[in-house]
């Protein structure tokens, strides 16, 4: 029979750092100083006897908790926290601290700072660069309606890190819905971005659209000052006061009936669906028996570059692509390529209706949206039972000469970023304003973080541009001119 077994005893292991001998050193320094209660002497010099039981415990108490706080306060000292920065607003456990537009996980960058906003709260619900991108390119469509909108054509490049493929988003040949009105293809064109790349519900990305419409939003400053530069005739009710005049910062604006639109598209299983909730409503505003065509985005490989710096990825024709890649083949060939002087660029004969977004994160996949009305406000053609603005973007006009959107994937430790993604607006001549920003980028110094370009797009043109990069496992965003565009990211 064997002997009933006693209790397994364990005893405490410390884990060996030899930072700790010194420690282990001060502790039993530290208990030599403690006084011991019983014995005959107190750390006030008193006679044995004198000083109450109670009391010499309580000192002890007290210098025992000193004791241990010293060094607790050490030990956090040495793992880079510090006492005071144990809050909600603690830097990283890494101890370091980034500049504004750079963010551990993903970020986004829009011309409104309500859709940046919202991209960043469907980061934070789960959603991925494209439910942000695709969620912000519909609030865009509700606030600023004199550059883009469910009226507006779309393209876009998406650049996925896991597999390393980049996909270009295009809205296909532009066509005419009516004379002088451009056949819309927003909805379509998003829905199936988000369809294949997207993670959240689709109309989980409609919520805050519908809801910007349907309470309102306030006019911005770039809405504005397109107001105030336009004619309001056709802009009305909805752009205007009762008396005709533009509406003017912080005024709010309800859409009620594109918010109607919304919700439908939002119910709707199918890409075409999307856009037959907006075309049925639009033909009866136009007396059309039924709209002739549908509009036909795609989904189709990115055109790209091998050049010695890295690959370059941008959109195929009619956009603006195919000569971007030109003109970046005959620079970066050459070794150390540096930009050359901004080029004279034309001025457009109409101010050009185009917005941008970005959003990146820190694993490398991004995503670049670009969309235009033709010209500010587009048509100027309000849809009375959609509160859709249409474009004038018909078969004539140049129907992608606005949109190169350019993502540079670096192929050796020598480039700034890992990944760069640069999209302008508002410019005639986009590919060589993105020709410029990408050479600036390759031509600085390297450092640790994302700097902004070394000159004010001014000097390349009007409009914006945007840039997004992944580098050290962090998400970059800026935009120039400074503060265009604000940005936000988790």
């Amino acid at each position: 029979m064997e002997p009933e077994a006693g209790p397994v005893l364990y005893q405490k292991l410390r884990v060996w750092e030899p930072s700790l001998e010194s420690e282990e050193e001060e502790e039993e320094i530290s208990e030599q100083l403690i006084p011991d209660a019983s014995g005959p002497h107190d750390s006030s010099g008193n006679k044995p006897g004198r000083l109450p039981g109670a009391w010499a415990q309580l000192v002890a108490a007290l210098l025992l908790l000193t004791v241990s706080f010293s060094l607790a306060v050490r030990q956090l000292c040495r793992s880079g926290a510090s006492p005071g920065a144990l809050g909600a607003g603690a830097p990283p456990a890494s101890g370091h601290s980034h500049r504004r537009g750079v963010y551990h996980h993903s970020a986004i960058i829009s011309p409104a700072a309500e859709c940046s906003r919202l991209g960043r709260e469907l980061f934070v619900a789960g959603g991925n660069i494209v439910d942000a991108g695709v969620g912000a390119a519909l609030c865009l469509a509700v606030v600023h309606p004199h550059t883009t909108g469910l009226g507006a054509t779309y393209w876009g490049l998406f650049h996925n890190s896991s597999s390393g493929n980049s996909t270009a988003l295009t809205s296909g040949p532009a066509r005419t819905l009516a004379p002088g009105l451009g056949l819309p293809s927003a909805l379509p064109a998003l829905h199936m971005l988000h369809t294949h790349f997207g993670r959240l519900p689709w109309p989980h990305l409609l919520v805050g659209p519908i809801s910007l419409a349907q309470k309102g939003f306030l006019v911005d400053t770039s809405l504005a000052s397109a107001l105030a530069a336009q004619d309001t005739k056709g802009l009305c009710p909805l752009l205007c006061h009762a008396n005709g005049t533009p509406l003017g910062p912080r005024t709010r604006v309800t859409n009620t009936k594109l918010a109607a639109v919304l919700h439908k598209a939002s119910l709707a299983p199918t890409p075409e669906l999307s856009g037959d909730a907006l075309l049925s409503l639009l033909a009866e505003d136009l007396g059309l028996e039924g709209p002739s065509v549908r509009p036909r985005p795609t989904l189709e490989p990115a055109l790209q570059l091998s050049v010695p710096q890295g690959i370059l990825f941008t959109t195929p024709s009619p956009s603006a692509g195919p000569e971007l890649l030109e003109l970046l083949e005959a620079s970066l060939q050459s070794p150390g390529p540096s930009p050359a002087p901004c080029p004279a660029l034309p001025q457009a004969a109409v101010a050009l209706g185009s917005s941008v977004l970005a959003t990146v994160d820190s694993g490398g996949s991004v995503l670049l949206l670009t969309s235009s009305l033709n010209s500010s406000f587009g048509s100027g053609h309000l849809s009375p039972s959609t509160g859709v603005l249409l474009s004038n973007l018909v078969a004539e006009s140049a129907a992608g000469a606005w949109a190169c959107p350019l993502i540079f994937r670096g192929i050796s430790d020598d480039t700034e970023v890992d990944v760069l993604g640069l999209v302008a607006s508002g410019t005639p001549a986009a590919a060589r304003v993105t020709t410029h920003a990408l050479l600036s980028h390759l031509a600085r110094p390297q450092t640790p973080d994302l700097q902004g370009p070394t000159e004010s797009p001014r000097a390349c043109g009007q409009g914006t541009l945007l840039q997004v990069a992944a580098h050290s496992e962090h998400a970059h965003v800026s935009g120039v001119p400074s503060g265009c565009c604000p940005f936000q990211g988790v």
